[in-house]
């Protein structure tokens, strides 16, 4: 590898590293914002839950990102579920039939992915040396 091929490696590095800190601060913040939202309103629904736990999920993803180098592919995939999920809970009353069913079958199409790429892990495991 060259000289400049090795620093450009590294402005990069360090650029997605800030990047990944910036996110984990902006989601904390957001947690905060949420928690003091319904400590305001002195109560806890469902649909909060559902944000915190969308929030827990995505500093769990930065963490195992910066531990182990690597995007865990599949943790996105279980934030959109839990999304739709979210979504679908907020404006149950507004969707009608088809969207209903949209929504399902976006969820199914997801959990599907999510077993495809599951069984490919476990099938065709990485080797330690791989990334």
């Amino acid at each position: 590898m060259s000289k400049l091929n090795q620093s450009s490696y590294k402005v990069l590095v360090v650029v997605e590293k800030i990047g990944l800190i910036i996110i984990a601060l902006s989601t904390i913040i957001a947690m905060g914002a949420e928690i003091w939202s319904m400590i305001k309103s002195m109560s806890v629904e469902l649909s909060d839950l559902l944000l915190l736990f969308i929030y827990l999920e995505v500093f769990s993803m930065v963490g195992i990102y910066l531990k182990s180098g690597r995007l865990p592919v599949r943790m996105p995939l279980y934030i959109s579920i839990v999304a739709i999920a979210r979504y679908m809970i907020l404006d149950m009353k507004n969707l009608d039939t088809f969207r209903m069913l949209g929504f399902s079958g976006a969820v199914l199409i997801i959990a599907i992915a999510i077993l495809v790429i599951r069984y490919g892990h476990c099938k065709f495991p990485y080797n330690e040396g791989s990334k």
